[in-house]
């Protein structure tokens, strides 16, 4: 008996869409990461992307709960010194949701060569629309 490898020539991807509105931002997160790393087949393989694309729509109706929407800050650096710019989790998602799902999920994956394959399989979508109905993406949910 001999363990099972997936190859990437033999890794079918299948299209799900992923309707965000009213779900918190994390649990979100956690199913999306899961689905683009494969773990949701049974031919999963740690070291082979056999992972499915996935449409995110309505991104800016993504919430989160608590007190968070003013406390949680994402910061960056320009590389100068005394360059570090901060902004809350609110003025962030008003000026570009789409990024602040993009950090969640890729937050969340390998941050290798085998990470940044799987997060070019993510589409984020701040509105209901998305130029993927050729692919014919199956509607996921889930229960958050």
């Amino acid at each position: 008996m001999s363990t099972f490898m997936a190859k990437k020539e033999e890794v079918k991807r299948d299209w799900y869409v992923i309707d965000a509105s009213g779900k918190p931002l994390g649990r979100l997160a956690t199913k999306v990461a899961m689905i683009l790393r494969g773990k949701h087949k049974p031919t999963y393989t740690p070291h082979v992307d056999t992972g499915d694309y996935v449409v995110i729509v309505n991104a800016d109706k993504a919430i989160l709960t608590g007190k968070k929407m003013d406390n949680k800050m994402y910061y960056n650096h320009t590389g100068y010194p005394g360059g570090i710019k901060a902004q809350n989790f609110r003025s962030f998602m008003s000026k570009s949701p789409e990024k602040v799902v993009y950090k969640a999920i890729w937050g969340m994956l390998p941050h290798n060569v085998l990470g940044r394959q799987m997060i070019k399989k993510l589409k984020i979508y701040k509105g209901e629309q998305h130029p993927h109905e050729a692919q014919q993406p199956q509607p996921l949910t889930f229960d958050i």
